[in-house]
This record gives C-alpha cells, structure tokens and sequence, in this order.
C-alpha cells in the first residue's frame, strides 16, 4: 500500500480512503479533476457558536489540511445560514427569530442580517485560534443567494419535480425514485420533511419545501412574498460558486438523513449526474452526555476555555483524539488533559534544535498512514507520542518530524509557548534526573539536608524545579 522515499525532502504518500456516506464504506479519495471542490453545512449566525458548533470547521480542516499535504489544491465554501428558515427541530421558532428576539430587534430582513453578521464575526474570530484561516475559505452568505435559489426553484418546476400548495412549493419525492439512497434511509419511517410541518396538501410525506410563503416578511417571488427552503439555500450556492459537480460534501451526521438527502435530490433531478463524490459526515459533540443545549445551560464556548487559563487550540487536539465519526463527551477534565498534552508536546518541540533536515521515514509512513486510513487523527497522534519517547531518533530529525505531522495535525506548536512551568511525573523525567530526585529524598530521609541541597542545585541547574510536599516532590519543568 505504501512505498516511501525521500526526494526533496517530501515523502510518498499512501492512497487516501474516506469513509462515504454515500455507500457507506471507505472509498479510495480520486478527485473530480483538478482543484478539489469542497463544501462544508456551516452555521446559522443567530448566536455564538458553541464548541459542539466548532467541531465541523475542525474536521473539515484536517481534510483538507491532509488533501493539500497529498498535493491538491482546495476550493472549500462554507455557508452562512443569516435567515430565518423553517422551524428546528427542538420547538417551532426558528433559529434567526430566536435571535432577533433575544436582541430586541423587529423581524425584518436587514435586522437578521445585522444579527448574522453579529455572530458570523464571532465565529470567524474563534477560527484562527482552532488553526483554521477564514480568509482561506470562501463564506457564502444565503440571504445574498436569493436568486439563483428562485431560479433553482423554476427549474424543478418546470421539469415536474415541484408543485404548489397553499403554502408555497414543494419537491415531489415520488417523481426521483432515488430518494433516501443518502445513508440508506428508511422512508416508511422518516418523518415527514425536514424541520416542517405537516401539510395536508402534499402529495407525500417526504415531499418538502422549496419554498414557503410569508404574508408579512420575505422576498418576493412567482410563488408569492416567502422564503427559499433551506434545502434550496446550499445547492443554489454550490452550482453558482462549485458548479454541478462537486468533490466533497461535509457536514454533521444528523444532515444526512433529511437535509443532505433533500440537497441530492434537487441537484441530481436537474443533473442527471452525481451531486457530490464523497458525503463526509461527523459524529456529535455531547457536555457531560447531555446534548449541547442553551436549554439545559450547558453550553461552552471557546472563550470559556481562555477563562480558564486553557490554550484555545487545546479543543483542537481534544477533538483529534477521537476519530471524527464517533461521538465525543466533552468535559472539562478531559480538555484540561489535551491542554496538558499539547503544552507537553509544544515546549518539547520548541526546545529542539531548528532543522532543515527531512524527518524520520518510519515516522512518517506511519503517521500518514494513519491519515491514510480515514483520517485516523487519533492513531496519528498516538504515533506522534511515540516518536517524542524514541531515543534512535536525534532531535533534529524529531523536529523536522513534528513540523510535517503539524501541517495536517494543525495543533501551531510553533505557536503554543507556555509561560507557566509545567509539572512532569517521575516517569516523564530523564534517567539521569529521575535518580538524582530519588537520591535526593533518601538524603532528606537520613536527615542528611546538605547532601539534599547540593543535589536540589544539580536537579534545578538541568531545568527543573522541585517542591516539597506531603505526598512527595513535585517537579515543574522551568
């Protein structure tokens, strides 16, 4: 599967297999043609996004931080949802009137643009400090898209795939036989559409919006005064931006079954060609195994980690110790151990000698191996550890290593300089200081404090500082 040489500096990669939830199995990643086209269900800016809301970003950026290392170009599009829809799931308002409520403000369009763009600034801040680069992404308002998601709309009209109702128009299932084949849904017991209800005039359950009509708020169009669906919002901006045809389509795993599926069939009733090669999807963040909720009050935002003396970029290397598809618990001692280790693994890092050397072979083949295999983020790091304990391995190379895993891995350990000391175990501690410790409390047990003193110097003179406690010595690293 692998071969590996060293040529330039620069290592063979082995073939890239993402798991596709088209198929559901892992598929070999051959793109389109040229430049990878990728796009990513981002948020809807009605309120800050919380870590369960970042996870998305990251995952995406580790593809395509690994698609860049396997030597593609990448063009990603990320939407911004900054109006109101139909309703979500959790009751029967939708997100963007939460959030003009919440700011006082009347329901007319300029104000939820005004509130999304409030909250799309927050977002776009938290970014660079989860080492993504929002200028490096293209961030597609949906209210600026209107449009081409009419035109989209008139398009199905015309050739049989919507009709109308009292209440606006809806894509007719029954006329794409395909429907549902996105994770292999199971029709008979999906609920009807995607956050709508229930409409006695459709002509099947699974039929939804294209678009709803409003008497009071919306845009005026040959269906009335309303708003596009929000299944409408991402293939309109794909086609105008993507095209046809793209590579990649990510998202989270609770998009497939209803909104990725309607998003599918849309596009390929006008196509007759394959949407997206590739449909990447993430498992969920949970707090504590409660789902992310401002109902039960256990949201978490990134600046509640800064509060706490906590890198930002900490929730990046918690999120890479799970694989992306399986669910993750975040609690705080959890992330408070990935602060640790990254802290670890960065002040290793900046106390290597600078290199120009190329890293260490085996290393490499096995970390993008790991890569390799679905972006297997955490065995990546597993092999990282083992490469910062491998004493075959001189610290030059150790370097140049850790700079190549970074580049997909993301953590900025050239970034991430701590300025507090940081408390090592015994175990942690080179040979040679580990014995001068232990001698040093025997020396204190015989009441022999001279003896004890001058090996405290030699201990502190190697860059280490001890503290006497009840439980022992405590050891900081300066």
């Amino acid at each position: 599967m692998f071969s590996l040489f060293q040529k330039k500096g620069l290592a063979v990669k082995p073939k890239l297999m993402l798991h596709n939830s088209l198929s559901g199995g892992l598929e070999r990643f051959v793109p389109l043609n040229g430049t990878v086209k990728l796009y990513n269900c981002g948020p809807t800016a009605y309120d800050e996004q919380h870590v369960g809301n970042l996870f998305p970003p990251v995952v995406a950026n580790v593809l395509r931080r690994t698609l860049e290392s396997w030597g593609h170009n990448v063009d990603e599009v990320n939407n911004i949802t900054d109006f109101g829809h139909i309703s979500d799931d959790e009751d029967s308002e939708d997100k963007m009137t939460k959030g003009l409520r919440r700011e006082g403000l009347e329901p007319t369009l300029a104000n939820m643009r005004t509130v999304a763009e409030k909250y799309a600034a927050l977002f776009f801040a938290d970014l660079p400090h989860l080492g993504i680069t929002p200028s490096s992404i293209r961030y597609p308002r949906a209210s600026d898209y209107i449009e081409e998601q009419i035109a989209l709309v008139k398009s199905l009209e015309q050739k049989s795939y919507a009709y109308k109702t009292s209440d606006g128009v809806y894509f007719d299932t029954k006329q794409f036989p395909a429907y549902g084949k996105l994770g292999g849904v199971n029709l008979a017991g999906q609920l009807a559409g995607a956050r709508v209800e229930e409409n006695k005039e459709k002509r099947g359950p699974n039929d939804f919006a294209l678009w709803k009509r409003d008497n009071k708020l919306g845009w005026e169009s040959p269906w009335g005064l309303g708003f596009p669906g929000w299944h409408t919002e991402c293939v309109a901006m794909i086609f105008k931006l993507l095209g046809k045809q793209i590579d990649i389509h990510m998202g989270g795993i609770d998009l497939a079954p209803v909104h990725h599926n309607n998003e599918l069939a849309q596009a390929e009733a006008l196509t007759h060609k394959p949407f997206a090669r590739y449909w990447v999807h993430n498992a969920h963040i949970t707090i504590e195994g409660k789902k992310v909720s401002k109902s039960l009050g256990n949201t978490v935002y990134l600046r509640n980690l800064v509060d706490r003396g906590l890198f930002p970029r900490s929730l990046r290397y918690w999120f890479l110790t799970g694989h992306y598809r399986t669910p993750m618990n975040f609690t705080w001692d959890a992330v408070e151990g990935a602060n640790t280790a990254l802290v670890r693994l960065a002040r290793f890092y900046n106390e290597l000698p600078a290199s120009t050397l190329a890293g260490d072979p085996v290393f490499l083949k096995e970390f993008y191996t790991a890569i390799a295999d679905d972006l297997n983020t955490p065995q990546a790091l597993a092999r990282v550890w083992e490469l910062v304990r491998d004493p075959a391995v001189t610290p030059a190379v150790k370097r140049a290593s850790l700079t190549e895993a970074d580049k997909i891995l993301g953590l900025g350990l050239a970034e991430v300089k701590p300025a507090q000391k940081l408390t090592v175990t015994r175990d942690e501690l080179p040979e040679g200081i580990k014995a001068l410790v232990e001698a040093r409390e025997a020396a204190r047990e015989h009441k022999d404090f001279e003896k004890a003193d001058d090996m405290r110097k030699e201990i502190e003179s190697a860059g280490y500082e001890l503290k006497d406690t009840p439980a022992g010595s405590q050891i900081t690293k300066k």
